[in-house]
């Protein structure tokens, strides 16, 4: 009878332990979720004055947590003839890899974000955002 008491206690404590360690990780994930939404819900972006920008190629990088992105921008005659997206880490961001796209055709960074995919929308956007604003090109 003893060891059967010894065998409940043990697995009792395992669980109290795992489901410790379950609750200090959700804790976590809950404060990581609070930063990463307050990271995008502050992001702005400007534009940038073309008319200040030589001709050249610029790299830029943005990473908000879960969602980052490379791109370089290339810019000819103060306007941009072209963006490529280097990198894009995202979850369900894919949609919005059409951003540099809008960026080209408007020339300015003031476009519509991807309904759905606004976080990665506007990481790719401060990414060209900070490319421009370089200042060194390639």
């Amino acid at each position: 009878m003893k060891k059967k008491r010894k065998l409940i206690m043990a697995v009792v404590l395992v669980v109290v332990i795992l489901a410790g360690l379950f609750a200090v990780k959700m804790v976590k994930e809950l404060m990581t979720l609070r930063e990463y939404r307050q990271i995008i819900s502050e992001m702005t972006i400007q534009d940038v004055d073309l008319s200040k920008t030589a001709d050249g190629i610029y790299t830029g990088h943005c990473e908000a947590i879960w969602v980052a992105a490379d791109v370089e921008v290339s810019v000819k005659d103060h306007r941009i003839t072209g963006i490529r997206l280097v990198s894009h880490k995202n979850g369900r961001g894919k949609p919005a890899e059409v951003i540099p796209q809008h960026v080209v055709e408007k020339q300015s960074l003031q476009v519509d974000v991807i309904s759905g995919v606004t976080s990665s929308s506007k990481v790719i956007l401060k990414a060209i955002e900070n490319a421009l604003n370089s200042k060194t090109a390639q």
